[in-house]
């Protein structure tokens, strides 16, 4: 298979960007969309060029690094798919394919198709944890949990923290990925403890990085290569509420 890629190339955080244009063939319909990049890279090296920098880790769909802008979506064409899930016999032979970083305020580019996602870690580092007691571990049949919560908190548990959601929001909203944080554990009893606090804290850190506001167009939701619920948005609303009353 041949492609015309147009691929956003940019040294670093200060420096304007731009699109440059390659051509690669002999492209094996099998490969992963990242196998693809890695054999153009090795013929950007063989001409003595700096090969395109992209973020890149488990490539099995669970690591959430491989976030790429292609051909307009986020992840590529398909539904609940991550970028290195994407197979190119997903394209058209000969298609020109656009490939460029998530564009968000909160994820400014470091270099080429790399943006610094910490924002998300800091979001979780003020509230995405549980306090436990020190000693023997509590044998997990001691906290009964009802099955539909145990199954809706492990739906908002698969989050792999990507940033799909905020690239494919107009607003790029991180909504989804607070709520999915703070349903995961609303829903469980081991996070009653912070319950109150962890969604003021999350949804306040989630302003201070930048993130825009929610218009619930569920382009988030539809994005997300782990099809989140839009009701994990509804369930930290109602969570960011009560506690404000209860404060009150």
């Amino acid at each position: 298979m041949k492609f015309n890629l147009k691929v956003w190339r940019q040294p670093n955080t200060n420096t304007p960007g731009k699109m440059v244009d390659y051509k690669i063939d002999n492209v094996n319909p099998d490969m992963s969309f990242l196998e693809m990049i890695d054999v153009l890279n090795e013929d950007i090296i063989r001409k003595g060029e700096a090969p395109v920098a992209f973020d890149h880790d488990c490539r099995e769909g669970i690591c959430g690094m491989c976030s790429m802008y292609i051909n307009g979506r986020a992840h590529g064409p398909l539904k609940g798919t991550t970028t290195c899930q994407l197979m190119m016999r997903n394209f058209t032979d000969g298609e020109t394919i656009h490939v460029e970083p998530f564009r968000a305020k909160a994820f400014p580019v470091l270099k080429d198709l790399i943006v610094d996602r910490t924002a998300f870690d800091r979001i979780q580092a003020v509230g995405g944890f549980v306090s436990v007691n020190t000693g023997q571990v509590q044998d997990a049949n001691n906290l009964p949990v009802e099955k539909e919560k145990a199954d809706l908190a492990m739906d908002a548990a698969s989050c792999i923290g990507c940033g799909a959601c905020v690239a494919a929001c107009k607003n790029a909203s991180a909504m989804l990925f607070v709520g999915a944080k703070v349903s995961q554990y609303a829903l469980l009893p081991q996070g009653q403890i912070e319950r109150k606090i962890r969604v003021q804290k999350m949804v306040a850190q989630m302003d201070e990085e930048g993130f825009g506001a929610c218009t619930n167009t569920g382009a988030c939701s539809a994005e997300c290569p782990k099809e989140i619920s839009i009701t994990n948005i509804a369930r930290m609303n109602r969570e960011y509420l009560s506690t404000s009353l209860l404060e009150d």
